[in-house]
């Protein structure tokens, strides 16, 4: 088994600055040669307090606060104006950093894109829902229309 710290958020495994064990394998062929973890050595604490203070100070705060703000993103959709063909098909695709920015500009709540869940890649104009985890125990679902430009 491998002893690593998480430098990214893991799905089933953690998030950054977890310490986890895992099969050598995984750690050797996935995590490591990905940058989503590093070696856990005894110097690496200083490592895991920084990446914990930083996600701190990126987390929502409270849970009243991420029901809130999830109540705010549902109540309305938000507004993505992409490049699109005659038949509505787009060229390329909105990504999760696309509906983050568009978010923004309509006044909402800085999100982060790694928060942001794109199931099914949005390759055609309409309307679209995507998830968001503002908090632990908080998901929101945003209504996203996607419009010509």
């Amino acid at each position: 088994m491998a002893k690593l710290i998480l430098t990214n958020e893991v799905d089933g495994l953690g998030a950054p600055g977890d310490i986890v064990e895992v099969k050598d394998g995984y750690a050797r062929n996935y995590l490591v040669p990905r940058g989503l973890a590093t070696r856990w050595t005894k110097g690496g604490q200083k490592q895991v307090d920084q990446i914990t203070n930083a996600r701190r100070s990126r987390a929502i705060a409270s849970l009243d606060e991420a029901q809130a703000i999830r109540d705010r993103l549902q109540s309305k959709p938000v507004r993505i104006k992409v490049r699109a063909g005659e038949s509505g098909r787009l060229f390329g695709a909105v990504t999760a950093s696309d509906v983050a920015d568009a978010v923004k500009a309509d006044g909402g709540p800085e999100l982060d894109r790694r928060k942001i869940e794109v199931r099914n890649p949005i390759k055609v104009t309409g309307n679209h829902s995507v998830e968001v985890r503002l908090h632990e125990d908080v998901r929101a679902s945003i209504a996203v229309e996607v419009v010509p430009a």
